[in-house]
């Protein structure tokens, strides 16, 4: 299966951390936030990758290269301009081939096991849903029985940013550039949409704050291991 690291956003809550600087490139520890995404997805097994760009994406090429690094082949999908989530898939399905994909946003953290990751039969997505942030208490969506669905008396969760798409969710894209949600709603009002809830570790690095809490987050837990290890 083959993957696309979605990292064309402008990164405008990021700023000033992103004048001159793409968010993906953003240090963690040192080591640049998308790196950390291509670690896992080698770790998993996934070797062949797409990674879109667009603000300043020729600094996210020369760093990563294609990929020899870390075990794992990258193609890119320029774009003259973000084409949002949709866009951005769609202007990339070339390079993405015929059959199922794993799309991960560039700017999230979390532990989800991605070797697990499947399309079940007849579906369109699968998407992966955790408890709703401080900053999404509505959250995004409903899960019943394991189809994601629209309803709104239920308990909703906030999308992960980590998915399995067919292709064909983006046939009839209106226009070149669109962005994800309104693709996905219509394919849940057809049922076409299955979805698993993670209660692990997920967090959406989308300000500088978050992006301290990260790395905070990421210091406390080695000390914890470090300290169950001696």
């Amino acid at each position: 299966m083959k993957a696309i690291i979605l990292a064309a956003g402008l990164g405008t809550r990021m700023r000033p951390l992103t004048l001159k600087t793409p968010k993906p490139l953003l240090p963690v520890l040192g080591k640049p936030l998308i790196e950390y995404q291509l670690e896992r997805l080698a770790e998993a097994g996934i070797s062949q990758l797409v990674i879109n760009h667009a603000y300043l994406g020729e600094q996210i090429e020369s760093y990563l290269k294609d990929g020899r690094r870390w075990g794992v082949n990258i193609s890119y999908s320029p774009e003259p301009e973000p084409l949002e989530t949709a866009g951005g898939i769609a202007h990339a399905l070339s390079l993405l081939g015929d059959d199922p994909f794993i799309a991960i946003n560039s700017d999230i953290w979390c532990n989800y096991p991605l070797e697990q990751l499947r399309l079940p039969k007849n579906k369109l997505a699968h998407l992966v849903l955790v408890d709703n942030p401080g900053h999404n208490v509505m959250g995004d969506f409903s899960l019943m029985n394991g189809l994601v669905t629209l309803e709104s008396k239920a308990q909703r969760f906030t999308f992960a940013g980590i998915s399995v798409l067919s292709p064909a969710l983006f046939n009839n894209l209106p226009q070149p550039k669109w962005p994800l949600a309104p693709v996905l709603k219509e394919a849940i009002g057809q049922g076409l949409v299955s979805g698993e809830q993670y209660h692990g570790y997920w967090l959406d690095v989308g300000t500088p704050e978050r992006l301290k809490q990260l790395e905070n987050d990421l210091v406390a837990k080695t000390a914890i291991v470090e300290k169950s290890s001696s």
